[in-house]
């Protein structure tokens, strides 16, 4: 753990404002640009062919971007081809803005341009490296020198743009800002400005690139509300960031930097990019579609996004990514899962117009999810309160309160012994399996009873008992007393306090009843027994004989 080899890598601004910290949240989506062709693409084991980024440009267009990097022209022929591609195929939406990047290198430029025949809107981004440590160690040259590389690539751009007749917008970015002073990255900037000089109608944008991650995010804020201050056209200069995730808060720097001045942001769908990435834009527009701020970008069939996005670069989004991940929604915890089912019933009685509900931050089924599969999932460490959600969701199935827990601890223990979680069809065939109309050793047949003068039922209840068809009579106040007390009296089975419900599980004339029965033994524990059956007398009784066989089994 050799930590005295490291040092801060970064500078402090000479100027320190915090008003940017009172803000609370924002207030309105930045104009989003997707670097997923190039930040994204080049930092994939396997690069994406021609036909994958076609498919991949058209599933940003999707989901709203108006601003796509597009590559790298000069860096390759797939790259060069690319954009080609999209010229001739006329691929660019009118609203829609291509951007190409290009090292602040003549050659490299006029390859740039040379791709970019045809493009009707687009933005030539050019940049240099401005820190201490490439221009010591990589360039070799003093900041008069690397300054003068940037002023000689933004007057290169706009010759080259004048000279094919077009109206190209510029973007630059002191590349490795987090590592530059930051009064010399604004030396820079302003410099290139001073050639470009925006106007209202065409406006410049100065990208401060988090190129590596240096500081604590609120260091890198103070960064850009220096800059945002002492730009010159500030008006006519559109404030980008492009935060990187080398510390794990690529998020944080870019809500913190869009509160200190920023108008824009670059990244990539799910954080892919060099080294740890880049900053997720899918996690920051949720954040503020979570704060009821619109991202303008549409995330609603998150799943199909997913998908897509691990097809084309075959890279994974980790189950726990944040609204993306198969299981950022998923509760096993046996309080988390009463709290939500509980939250669920409340919102079904008061239907609020905002959500609020206990452990999920935003509605599941705004991004495509569902909640009996997605978010009450099952293993051995969930309790009766998700088991019972799954089970009335997904099957109409609403047991008593204490039998829920009975079929809670059921459900656990199975899951225990599998060590395995438990789809909700596992769920639904262990209740069956447990619970309903179990025959074994005593199998109803059949029952007969009328009405007497005096209000009570007697009659008949014919029966299998290891086998052996019997017929016992019966009496009591009711069909289902009845056949209890002529049950208790011929097979010796002794219990009290019968708890009884039930409910039709479907609409219609063929409906299904379904009867929970719970029987008290002498020891005061409870048996339960279910049962299913068009007539809910018969799934009554169904019960009744589900519970006694189930506590003939000890259970």
């Amino acid at each position: 753990m050799n930590y005295q080899k490291y040092s801060k890598g970064y500078f402090m601004p000479p100027e320190i404002d915090l008003e940017w910290a009172k803000k609370d949240a924002p207030d309105h989506a930045p104009i989003w640009c997707s670097v997923d062709m190039r930040d994204g693409n080049q930092a994939l084991i396997t690069p994406m062919n021609l036909e994958e980024k076609l498919e991949f440009y058209k599933m940003l267009i999707k989901v709203g971007f108006k601003e796509i990097e597009v590559g790298f022209p000069a860096a390759s022929e797939t790259e060069y081809e690319f954009l080609r591609r999209l010229v001739e195929d006329d691929l660019i939406p009118d609203d829609v803005t291509i951007q190409v990047l290009t090292q602040a290198r003549e050659h490299i430029i006029r390859k740039t341009f040379e791709a970019l025949k045809g493009v009707k809107n687009a933005i030539v981004h050019v940049y240099n490296s401005t820190s201490v440590a490439q221009r010591q160690q990589v360039f070799r040259k003093s900041k008069e020198e690397i300054k003068q590389m940037a002023v000689d690539g933004a007057k290169l751009l706009q010759q080259l743009t004048e000279e094919a007749g077009a109206n190209y917008r510029f973007e630059y970015s002191p590349e490795s800002f987090t590592g530059t002073e930051p009064e010399y990255a604004l030396e820079v900037c302003n410099a290139v400005l001073d050639v470009w000089k925006p106007t209202a109608d065409r406006k410049a944008i100065i990208n401060l690139p988090v190129t590596v991650e240096m500081s604590m995010p609120h260091v890198y804020a103070m960064q850009v509300a220096y800059m945002n201050k002492h730009l010159k056209y500030r008006e006519n200069v559109v404030l980008s960031l492009h935060p990187h995730n080398d510390r794990g808060c690529g998020v944080a720097d870019t809500e913190m930097g869009i509160l200190a001045g920023a108008d824009r942001v670059e990244g990539t769908l799910f954080g892919n990019g060099e080294r740890t990435g880049n900053v997720d834009i899918v996690t920051v527009g949720m954040n503020m579609f979570a704060l009821g701020v619109d991202p303008e970008l549409d995330f609603s069939n998150m799943s199909e996004l997913v998908d897509t996005y691990e097809r084309l670069t075959r890279m994974e989004v980790s189950y726990r990514q944040p609204y993306a991940g198969k299981l950022v929604f998923a509760a096993f915890s046996g309080s988390h899962q009463d709290a939500i089912a509980k939250g669920m019933k409340w919102k079904e009685e008061k239907n609020p117009d905002k959500w609020t509900l206990p452990y999920l931050y935003i509605d599941p089924k705004d991004v495509g999810r569902e909640y009996d599969g997605d978010v009450i999932r099952i293993n051995s460490q969930s309790g009766k309160g998700g088991v019972g959600f799954i089970m009335e969701q997904k099957y109409g199935i609403e047991m008593p309160k204490k039998m829920r827990e009975d079929f809670g601890y059921c459900v656990k223990s199975v899951s225990d012994h599998k060590h395995k979680e438990l789809m909700p069809d596992e769920i639904f065939q262990i209740f069956q399996n447990e619970y309903v109309n179990i025959v074994e050793p005593y199998e109803l047949v059949d029952f007969l009873l009328k009405k007497e003068p005096d209000g009570t039922r007697s009659g008949t209840v014919d029966l299998k008992a290891d086998g052996k068809e019997v017929t016992f009579e019966a009496r009591g106040n009711g069909r289902l007393d009845a056949v209890s007390n002529a049950l208790q009296k011929n097979l010796g089975i002794v219990y009290k306090d019968l708890t009884y419900s039930e409910h039709a599980m479907e609409v219609g004339q063929n409906s299904r009843a379904m009867a929970y029965i719970g029987i008290t033994a002498e020891n005061g524990h409870i048996t339960w027994g279910a049962g299913m059956d068009t007539d809910i007398i018969t799934a009554s009784i169904q019960a009744l004989f589900s519970a006694i066989n189930r506590m003939k089994a000890g259970k």
